[in-house]
């Protein structure tokens, strides 16, 4: 009779390495999740707004603390991200992109488009 521990186990993500692509599938549907959460926070602006000025006053000092404006900024990163992913499917879905040696550089593409749209954003704050 075998011990059940003698079998060979097949290597999972401690040996093989996800490519840029799935990487970056993961963090499309990451940033999904975190731009929702976001909203919630755009919400908040908005009822402190309604509340009046004390309050809106109150929620513009939290909002000047570095954390919040990196929070922020990540916010608009994702936000561009998304969008920059979510045209690269409407890529796909005409048929188009597929090209293995196209795909590592059409992520980068991606991730560089979400970059400048975040610093073209932040040359009009």
């Amino acid at each position: 009779m075998t011990s059940k521990h003698s079998r060979p186990t097949s290597p999972h993500l401690q040996i093989y390495k996800l490519p840029l692509t799935g990487l970056i599938s993961i963090t499309h549907r990451i940033t999904g999740v975190l731009l929702s959460a976001g909203l919630i926070l755009v919400a908040a602006l908005f009822y402190s707004l309604s509340k009046g000025a004390v309050s809106y006053a109150a929620m513009q000092n939290i909002a000047h603390f570095w954390l919040v404006k990196a929070i922020y900024w990540g916010f608009i990163y994702a936000l561009f991200f998304h969008l920059c992913h979510g045209v690269r499917h409407l890529y796909w879905d005409i048929g188009e992109g597929f090209e293995y040696d196209k795909l590592t550089l059409y992520a980068l593409f991606e991730m560089l488009w979400a970059l400048a749209l975040t610093i073209g954003v932040g040359m009009f704050l």
